[in-house]
């Protein structure tokens, strides 16, 4: 599979990880996570393959997060309900998120890039 890119154009963080994969000569599929956020099943898929906490993956610097009071509703809120949430919602997610059958990395640091996606 190819890396999918889910991406914000509008995301100054977004910007710099399409660069650096152009850059890097990384081969990827752009998907704009805000039109067409991932569905609850790739998520799931995502989520299992980055081997992170869910939690990880939202977006706590945005202007939702903090409109929908996640920071005191994610402690109780179950996976599914995460993941629903989620997948309804592509400001919700930590950008960019880049995912492979094997890889993930969420946000924007260069050395996490070249560890994941530099000798791809």
């Amino acid at each position: 599979m190819t890396m999918k890119a889910y991406l914000y154009s509008k995301c100054d963080t977004c910007r710099k990880a399409k660069k650096w994969l152009t850059d890097h000569k990384v081969s990827f599929e752009e998907v704009p996570i805000v039109d067409a956020p991932p569905s609850k099943e790739e998520l799931r898929r995502i989520w299992q393959t980055s081997g992170l906490d869910l939690r990880k993956f939202f977006n706590v610097s945005g202007v939702q997060y903090r409109e929908l009071g996640l920071k005191d509703k994610l402690p109780t809120m179950t996976e599914e309900e995460m993941l629903d949430l989620l997948a309804s919602n592509g400001k919700l997610i930590k950008r960019p998120l880049l995912a492979s059958d094997d890889t993930v990395t969420l946000g924007f640091k260069e050395a996490e890039l070249e560890k994941a996606w530099g000798g791809k």
